[in-house]
């Protein structure tokens, strides 16, 4: 049932993104002639709206070959409805003037369709290992593995790294000072940080940021994209993701034996709620005499990765 709502999914989008595209052409030819039933501006406005909500569908209507970030990565819960039913977040983020628009096209074209059903929250936790991360971790084999065509990560940089509070702050604090582009700390992170807790660090690089390639500068990429699992003050795990220069992380000291590593790198690589998802949800209570957080009037918001 899941391939056939996943094409009638895609033949929906085909569908309204030509509707769109009609109804747009039409407005704009009543923008030029100054139609006496609506002004330009109203014109505008719903060309606006329209653009706004159809942008996406005819890349759902034919989608590209779809290829993970990262090699042997579990799929988010995100990822795994999209897969199923491609409408998903074009349906959720519509609104109720977006979906009755297009529930009106959809039953004027005689197309029986059922809508997607609510996308799923970011669970808390990592997602369960799958039978084949079992067996890597038990044979021992580094799952970050090198897009194709390109050189492999160096030795040591497959390993986890286990980190104090002051000692994973540090590192934010870095990659702030050099604008290496990847995590924002500062005091907001490091006040809702477990003070006693264990962090960790991987070298685990998507494929946009294998090193080696252009930055947005001209350059090359020079530091590692690492993901961290970060411990809150409420001891939730979190996910997050860290630009470390190749000195700075090997300067680490290694202290957490090897299949622990394989271990909680794949929690890391499948925990889904990061430290932007957890301070929204914390952001209602976050006050001094829950968390111990003072707010900055430059420094109220939680780090997005």
């Amino acid at each position: 049932m899941s391939r056939r709502d996943a094409r009638l999914d895609r033949d929906v989008a085909a569908l309204l993104a030509a509707k769109a595209f009609i109804e747009i052409r039409c407005l704009a030819g009543n923008a030029r002639r100054r139609s006496e039933d609506s002004s330009v501006e109203e014109d505008l406005d719903r060309m606006r709206f329209l653009a706004d909500l159809c942008h996406n569908m005819p890349g759902i209507a034919r989608p590209r070959r779809w290829r993970p970030s990262r090699k042997g990565a579990s799929l988010s819960s995100f990822q795994q409805a999209m897969a199923q039913r491609p409408m998903s977040w074009t349906w959720n983020t519509a609104g109720p003037e977006g979906r009755a628009w297009m529930l009106r096209h959809v039953e004027q074209a005689g197309l029986t369709w059922t809508p997607p059903p609510p996308l799923p929250a970011h669970r808390k936790g990592p997602s369960p290992m799958t039978l084949r991360q079992w067996a890597g971790v038990l044979l021992g084999h580094w799952p970050v593995r090198a897009p194709i065509g390109r050189q492999p990560l160096p030795a040591e940089a497959r390993i986890l790294k286990a980190l104090d509070t002051d000692a994973i702050c540090a590192l934010y604090t870095e990659a702030g000072r050099l604008r290496l582009g990847l995590g924002k700390g500062g005091p907001w992170l490091r006040e809702h940080l477990d003070p006693d807790g264990v962090h960790y660090l991987v070298p685990d690089p998507a494929s946009y940021y294998w090193p080696g390639n252009s930055n947005a500068s001209g350059g090359k990429i020079r530091w590692w994209q690492c993901t961290v699992l970060l411990r809150m003050y409420d001891g939730e795990q979190v996910s997050g993701m860290l630009a470390v220069l190749p000195e700075t992380f090997a300067a680490l000291p290694p202290t957490v034996p090897r299949r622990e590593q394989l271990r909680l790198l794949h929690r890391a690589r499948s925990t889904e709620r990061d430290t932007y998802l957890w301070g929204r949800d914390h952001k209602p209570e976050c006050a001094p005499q829950v968390c111990g957080y003072v707010p900055e009037t430059t420094d109220d918001t939680p780090p997005a990765d």
